[in-house]
């Protein structure tokens, strides 16, 4: 089974090649485009049996794939956006995944498809995906006390060597034993974002935001981090930072 996949972000190219080696080995990815008009190209040249497509790319949306150029494969749509799922189904879609999707998320669509147990494409029904639920409370300990931090009271985490902190508004500092990527999948995107491998905000904690050196971006956040740590949003995030400010 050969697959395309439509990302302009390298780190989810990447990290869905690394997802797709674990539950679906079978499934090569041939070509990767990160553009319309790239997609474009690569659709009409490259032999392929299924695609996966983020909506928002660089140089419009994806869904002009469609007007430029034929589709006859199934396409499964990853996206931050719920928005978009009535026309990725009038437009092959097979499934809808909402970034930041796990392992068992990619499996299950895979499944639907047949792929994975030997049946037949051509059978497999799109089911409009349910709303994703999302953490609204964490639990924090400060020496044998224990506290539970609601989400609203969260202005950012920040990973610091081994440890992760979750800072509030107020200016609490906890240590929380998970990794930011475990946390990406369980926060709302609408209301958080992961700006770099350190720094994950909320939209509320923004101060300000301050053109930096090329394309990249500084965030003066509220309360600021300790230790004069800088909030960069690193550059292949910067287009989906921009997208997610601007929804």
């Amino acid at each position: 089974m050969k697959a395309i996949i439509i990302e302009d972000e390298p780190l989810s190219v990447a990290e869905l090649r690394n997802t797709l080696a674990e539950v679906a080995p079978h499934i090569e990815v041939v070509a990767t485009a990160q553009s319309v008009a790239e997609a474009v190209e690569i659709v009409s040249r490259v032999d392929h049996d299924l695609i996966f497509m983020d909506i928002h790319l660089g140089d419009g949306n994806g869904f002009d794939i469609f007007r430029r150029t034929e589709i006859n494969v199934p396409v499964i749509f990853i996206t931050a956006y719920d928005t978009y799922a009535m026309k990725a189904f009038e437009n092959k879609g097979i499934d809808y995944l909402l970034k930041p999707f796990g392992r068992e998320d990619l499996k299950r669509a895979i499944d639907k498809l047949g792929l994975l147990a030997g049946g037949s494409i051509a059978t497999a029904e799109p089911e409009i995906p349910k709303a994703p639920t999302y953490q609204e409370r964490f639990l924090v300990q400060m020496g044998a006390r224990m506290r539970s931090v609601a989400v609203d009271e969260i202005a950012y985490f920040m990973a610091d060597g081994k440890y992760l902190h979750l800072i509030t508004h107020d200016g609490k500092d906890y240590i929380l034993d998970r990794t930011l990527a475990e946390l990406a999948e369980r926060l709302d995107p609408k209301r958080f974002f992961r700006i770099n491998r350190r720094f994950i905000i909320s939209f509320d904690a923004i101060r300000e935001m301050i053109r930096y050196s090329g394309s990249r971006i500084k965030v003066l956040l509220s309360p600021a981090p300790a230790d004069g740590d800088e909030a960069l949003v690193s550059t292949d995030r910067v287009q989906e930072f921009r997208q997610w400010l601007n929804r």
